[in-house]
């Protein structure tokens, strides 16, 4: 268990590397220059070159993404913000804990309502129910994020003038956001919980399980909801991370001061430290994320632990052949 926890955080490196490396092609092939917007438009030709070698931009992009590798390994240092001139990580440790919290905040919400929905779909399944739950998972992730926040926005805080439409100074500012990131969300759930408890719902441990007379509800909850906890729980992990990213629009729409309203002021000011660290940061994060995921699996299907146990078994009992054509040992 060790040896395979390693080495999936050992995955996470080029992961994260070839991110990095994406993120700065795209600054390549752009033909957007930062020290224009940095020094404004008086700037003569001489102070825009002075500030090119200062920040590196003369540098090939080589040397600049191979820098770039090296300081965040060695110190943490995702560069200078162009706009404040503080450091890129400090943006983004104050921010983060938004962007988190928004997210986790949906996917929690997500569960407690798509879970339950796609499990009543799948056992009550061709009746009314069951097509009312889809039609409502199908609207559900139709919807785009920011018409829905505009549309909260103007019934919820501009007519009824219940909910605050902008910042989150008011714990009544996470309703309408956690809500418009929990939509898509929570329709996933739904379809995939369905088609996840169908399945197990076949199985002959499920038919086995009702010959004995158990109740349904034992049977639903214990045999095959149980059973379809893997594929669940694969998808809770995919959405954190997939949220993480569907925050940047709503936190715009919502004037959030998370990591996603940064990034997307980075992109119009051509602050490119700022956009890159932000990238970078959701990046790991979503690594990490599947990681845990990952983990998870172990404990909630013991299968995975024992093929493990048994591949390292394997392993150590491989033979040894020695040289000079003698036999192997065992």
């Amino acid at each position: 268990m060790l040896r395979y926890t390693i080495r999936r955080i050992i995955m996470v490196i080029p992961v994260v590397l070839g991110v990095m490396l994406i993120v700065f092609l795209f600054q390549a092939i752009s033909k957007e220059d930062p020290v224009a917007e940095i020094l404004g438009p008086g700037a003569t030709l001489e102070d825009m070159e002075l500030k090119r070698g200062e920040l590196g931009l003369n540098d090939p992009i080589v040397i600049q993404y191979a820098r770039y590798v090296w300081n965040f390994a060695s110190k943490g240092d995702l560069g200078l913000s162009y706009s404040s001139g503080q450091p890129v990580i400090r943006d983004l440790i104050n921010r983060y804990p938004i962007t988190i919290r928004l997210a986790l905040g949906a996917v929690m919400l997500a569960v407690i309502i798509g879970i339950p929905l796609g499990v009543i779909s799948a056992v009550k399944q061709y009746t009314l129910v069951d097509s009312g739950v889809l039609a409502f998972a199908v609207a559900a992730a139709s919807i785009p994020n920011f018409w829905f926040g505009l549309m909260l926005i103007s019934l919820f805080a501009v007519k009824l003038r219940w909910l605050p439409s902008v910042g989150i100074s008011n714990p009544l500012g996470w309703v309408m956001p956690t809500i418009v990131v929990m939509v898509n969300a929570m329709a996933n759930f739904i379809r995939n919980t369905r088609s996840s408890m169908l399945e197990s719902i076949r199985q002959d441990y499920v038919r086995m399980a009702r010959a004995k007379g158990l109740r349904e509800t034992t049977v639903i909850i214990r045999h095959a909801f149980r059973n379809s906890l893997i594929p669940i729980i694969n998808i809770i992990g995919n959405a954190l991370g997939i949220q993480l990213g569907g925050a940047l629009i709503v936190e715009s729409v919502f004037g959030l001061p998370g990591i996603g309203k940064y990034a997307i002021d980075s992109i119009s000011a051509r602050n490119f430290p700022a956009v890159r660290g932000s990238v970078v940061l959701l990046a790991i994060t979503f690594t990490l994320v599947n990681l845990i995921v990952d983990l998870i699996f172990t404990i909630a299907d013991p299968r995975i632990k024992t093929a493990l146990y048994n591949a390292r078994k394997k392993r150590a009992k491989t033979p040894i052949v020695k040289m000079g054509g003698m036999k192997a040992d065992g």
